[in-house]
């Protein structure tokens, strides 16, 4: 028989592939092995009972009945409930950015006209990736860094590029939550403490909400609380002097980082169980805070202005960057959380209901943010007769001033701002599990012996870590770090691992071979539109969102402040070392590898097992793999490649 090596038909599954071979019969009332239970990934199918010795090589802890973890022999945990790991990817999908970040691109970039960017880059850009990030994972049952030795070796890098985002991410990231826990333990009082202008932080332009006149050199009790008080910016001098240490900051979050600890350590089961209460408690709490705000005075005057739609705007470029830029940061594709969570799912599940439900999940969250609000801003616009464009502002303070600031004018002020801060920190603390279960994931499955074994002192050790990392956020000029790491550490390298990804999966795994695998475990191929996409519109779409990205490009500023140039270096080596990974480990990984240099090249784009498994394979069995035989990379001994 004959056996091809067609440059983008690589599907290996017996889904897609029954030929006879001389190196493995299959009994003619049986169906063929399939790729996974081949390479003992998969328990035995029904169908397919385990195979004899010396047909497909030695049963494997999978084909005992167990779904073991691909190296160290220990089984891998698997959600104790679909609903677990529902929640999980939603808990990290839904964050604190489509709070602040949704509402105010969508003013910014013509109300209602926005959303429809936004939705075709859901459709054909973030539901997509989201499919196949989560097929991925689940398939291979193996996190963001060891996947790239099944998928394409040279591009391990990649696996590293992920973990130190998401690093760099926990650095500034759980700040955020911990302002937001400050500012949840001061609303215990009977008046709020941004209300009134009479505190020690206060300056003469304070006005307080609803009793001063508005100046034009005024500054509101709220954002003096938040700049004079939580961060006590006046005490820094910008990134060169960036003041002590705030100690009710820096014990924020020390509490951020025990709650995360705890709903770690113990892996999925225990995290899976914690999100029941911090995925689906802000939706409630969404649906409260927007009733209580369409009642407020002037909340028509904000809505009707976030959903009025300005179709001019559609012609400018940088509107359909920013909606790209929205859906893919939010969705969480090239960030690795979504093939860590998934690598824990049974192997049947559907993965194309999941990615589609988690998508409209997070555009429901977003929409009902835009409400919450914007008809908060159009209360502030009518109170303090302003122009909404005067009030609106983008990031943290568009929360912890703007709505903070109307919360304090409310009746019951203190409730709202207790259930407006928890659901603040809820949204957070989602975020994070998802980010940091990767890196405990990627480098558990890279040494599972040494980390998995000891994962309580592992994820110990990567807490104190992160918080050492983050300590520099808590200090006067804290927020500068924060704003600095917002703006380098994931935007560019993000967009452009994911480009990476995509285009290797497509066009070196193979489209073909993606989508067997696919029916494989779901029992139908993924339609003509998915593969398209995949392929062809979500390589272009983020080609094009990076290129803009980069034309668009603005020195970062916080207020009147400038960042100077060696700070925006610092950002762009943040961005770089992440990057850097992927051709040093490429080179790395070319440099080691023996053979000629077709052969490396063979080996370490296409190859899916390592050169040991391979070389075992064929001493034991006098045969290469079925495989790698289909690949034409493997040859039989005394033979030629």
């Amino acid at each position: 028989m004959e056996y091809n090596n067609p440059a983008f038909d690589r599907a290996d599954t017996a889904g897609c592939y029954e030929q006879e071979t001389d190196m493995a019969k299959v009994s003619a009332t049986s169906s063929p092995p399939s790729h996974r239970e081949a390479r003992g990934l998969a328990p035995p199918s029904r169908n397919n009972p385990t195979p004899a010795d010396g047909d497909l090589g030695k049963v494997s802890l999978a084909e005992a009945g167990t779904d073991a973890a691909a190296e160290g022999g220990e089984e891998r945990e698997t959600w104790s409930k679909k609903i677990d790991f529902l929640l999980s990817v939603i808990g990290f999908a839904v964050d604190l950015g489509n709070v602040w970040r949704f509402p105010y691109i969508c003013h910014r970039n013509g109300g209602g006209a926005f959303l429809v960017p936004y939705f075709i880059m859901v459709i054909f850009g973030g539901i997509p990736l989201c499919y196949m990030e989560m097929s991925l994972g689940q398939y291979h049952r193996l996190g963001p860094l060891k996947i790239w030795s099944k998928i394409c070796p040279l591009f391990k890098g990649m696996g590293y590029a992920m973990i130190l985002v998401g690093m760099y991410t926990s650095f500034y990231y759980n700040t955020i939550i911990a302002w937001a826990v400050f500012y949840f333990f001061s609303s215990f009082t009977s008046e709020l403490p941004w209300t009134s202008c009479n505190n020690t932080w206060n300056t003469d332009n304070c006005t307080q909400f609803g009793v001063d006149t508005w100046r034009n050199n005024s500054v509101s009790a709220a954002t003096e609380f938040l700049v004079r008080n939580v961060y006590e910016y006046q005490n820094s001098n910008g990134l060169s002097e960036l003041g002590y240490i705030r100690w009710q900051i820096a014990l924020c979050l020390a509490l951020v980082f025990v709650i995360v600890y705890f709903s770690l350590w113990k892996g999925i089961h225990m995290s899976g169980k914690v999100v029941w209460v911090t995925a689906t408690l802000p939706y409630v709490l969404l649906l409260i805070l927007m009733v209580r705000g369409v009642m407020l005075p002037g909340a028509k005057r904000g809505i009707l202005y976030f959903l009025t739609p300005k179709w001019e705007t559609l012609a400018r470029p940088s509107v359909w960057w920013d909606a790209a830029a929205q859906v893919f940061f939010s969705l969480g594709p090239g960030f690795g959380v979504l093939i860590t969570l998934s690598s824990y799912n049974r192997f049947h599940n559907n993965t194309c209901r999941d990615a589609v439900a988690t998508s409209l999940m997070n555009c429901l969250a977003s929409l009902l943010s835009g409400f919450v609000i914007f008809s908060v801003l159009g209360y502030i616009s009518v109170t303090q007769d302003r122009e909404i464009e005067t009030i609106a502002v983008g990031g943290p303070g568009l929360l912890f001033e703007v709505y903070a600031e109307a919360i304090a004018s409310m009746d019951g002020a203190t409730g709202w701002a207790l259930i407006f801060f928890f659901m603040l920190i809820n949204l957070g603390v989602d975020s994070t599990f998802g980010g940091l279960e990767t890196v405990i994931t990627s480098l558990s499955d890279e040494y599972p012996r040494v980390l998995r074994r000891h994962r309580e002192l592992f994820v110990l050790g990567l807490m104190i870590v992160c918080y050492t990392g983050a300590l520099v956020t808590t200090t006067n000029g804290g927020v500068l770090v924060v704003h600095l790491m917002d703006t380098f550490a994931a935007n560019t390298s993000i967009t452009i691992v994911v480009l990476l990804e995509v285009t290797i999966v497509c066009w070196i795994y193979g489209t073909d071979r993606l989508s067997c695998e696919m029916r494989e475990m779901m029992g139908t191929k993924p339609a003509l539109p998915w593969r398209i996409c995949w392929t062809f519109i979500c390589p272009i779409i983020l080609a094009i969102t990076i290129v803009l990205g980069l034309v668009y490009y603005e020195s970062p500023v916080y207020g009147d402040y400038v960042y100077p140039g060696w700070a925006v270096g610092v950002g762009w080596g943040i961005t770089g070392s992440s990057l850097v990974c992927i051709p040093l480990y490429a080179m790395y990984k070319f440099i080691i590898t023996p053979g000629t240099l077709q052969q490396r090249a063979r080996l370490l784009l296409f190859m899916e097992d390592s050169e040991e498994a391979q070389t075992t394979e064929i001493a034991e069995n006098g045969r290469a793999s079925p495989v790698e035989f289909n690949k034409g990379l493997v040859a039989l001994p005394n033979s030629n490649v």
